[in-house]
């Protein structure tokens, strides 16, 4: 009885351990790809370092990923495509060019930044495969979120994207 008892309980924490992130995820679907997202993750690492990085922002005029970029009205596939450039956009100029003197700043920066690679390299298979396809409006969206960061310098643009994320994180609850 008491092997039984204890093989339940083992089998129960172990569902729950397995269970437990596909919870807190949500599946992205992008066109024919569907990718697990943990958003609320990358949120709360964001959230404990927005006031930091935000108060680092001095150019108040100009706005990455706002209107006239903004991130609505797309197509499934064009949400896929724009997915996977602002991944690597990210990865690519925003987190390269964020450190601070913060040092738990800067692990909170490196675990979002961890989190886009995991997510860039799930959608790069998608892009690879062509189910993950470019069309015009989300290219020229991209365009002019380039140009907005390319207006200032990199520490300040980069700066100013990541104070930003909450933008992106918003639009990805939204549309998943």
């Amino acid at each position: 009885m008491k092997v039984s008892c204890l093989s339940l309980s083992l089998l129960s924490a172990t569902c729950w351990l397995y269970l437990t992130p596909t919870i807190t995820s949500k599946i992205v679907h992008s066109g024919h790809c569907m990718i697990s997202v943990n958003v609320k993750e990358i949120r709360a690492s964001f959230t404990a370092i927005k006031a930091t990085i935000q108060a680092r922002d001095a150019v108040r005029t100009i706005s990455i990923l706002s209107y006239p970029s903004s991130l609505h009205n797309f197509t499934s596939t064009d949400r896929c495509c724009i997915v996977h450039h602002l991944l690597q956009f990210y990865v690519d100029k925003v987190f390269r060019h964020c450190e601070i003197e913060d040092s738990q700043v800067n692990r909170k920066i490196s675990s979002i930044a961890n989190s886009f690679l995991s997510i860039k390299k799930k959608f790069r298979r998608c892009h690879e495969q062509n189910v993950c396809s470019c069309g015009e409006e989300a290219t020229e969206k991209y365009k002019q979120i380039l140009t907005n960061y390319g207006q200032m310098n990199i520490t300040s643009a980069a700066m100013k994207s990541l104070g930003e994320l909450d933008i992106l994180l918003d639009w990805l609850e939204k549309i998943y």
